[in-house]
């Protein structure tokens, strides 16, 4: 490491500790030639590919900007985004690849998204799944459904479900209505 000081291309390292829970090495360094003291700090670069084949550094803020416009109209905060934001990079980071493509990051998006957010969930797996038909949408609500009553949890407002056609409605308590017909 060249000290900044005198330009020498040699330094020492006298004590290296981790920050950021381990994503960053900040170590003391001494240069021999003018005795000053200085610090360094080194973080892994994770890249990420883009279809036109360009390498950029992971952004952070690019995951929020997308999942807040999937989230738009949406009962979800800001804390909320921060949170995904940094599940998504540990995810990736824990895959020890420094370059990902960058439709593998919209994928990674797509499970904390689930937890989020069902809603905002659908409209960015449209996206990334590339949803051609309304079948893909039913298909993804039928195994949404599905996770509901595997985990014993009622599904959102919206997502349950439909009576099934032809079922007649009973009056009062649980009689048919005199008429005949089905009870309002």
């Amino acid at each position: 490491m060249r000290c900044p000081f005198c330009h020498n291309a040699d330094s020492r390292v006298i004590d290296s500790r981790e920050a950021d829970e381990g994503a960053t090495t900040r170590r003391r360094r001494s240069c021999p030639a003018c005795g000053r003291r200085f610090t360094t700090v080194e973080e892994a670069v994770l890249a990420v590919v883009k279809r036109s084949g360009v390498s950029e550094p992971f952004n952070r803020t690019k995951v929020i900007a997308g999942v807040r416009r999937a989230c738009q109209g949406r009962p979800v905060d800001e804390d909320q985004l921060q949170l995904l934001a940094q599940q998504v990079e540990d995810a990736i980071r824990a895959t020890g690849a420094a370059e990902v493509p960058s439709h593998e990051v919209g994928l990674t998006i797509l499970r904390p998204l689930r937890e989020l957010d069902e809603v905002a969930y659908l409209r960015f797996a449209s996206v990334y799944r590339a949803f051609t038909s309304i079948e893909d949408f039913e298909k993804e609500i039928t195994e949404l459904r599905a996770r509901h009553i595997a985990a014993g949890t009622p599904p959102l407002p919206g997502m349950q479900e439909d009576p099934p056609v032809g079922r007649r409605r009973t009056g009062g308590r649980g009689q048919a209505a005199p008429d005949g017909n089905s009870a309002p």
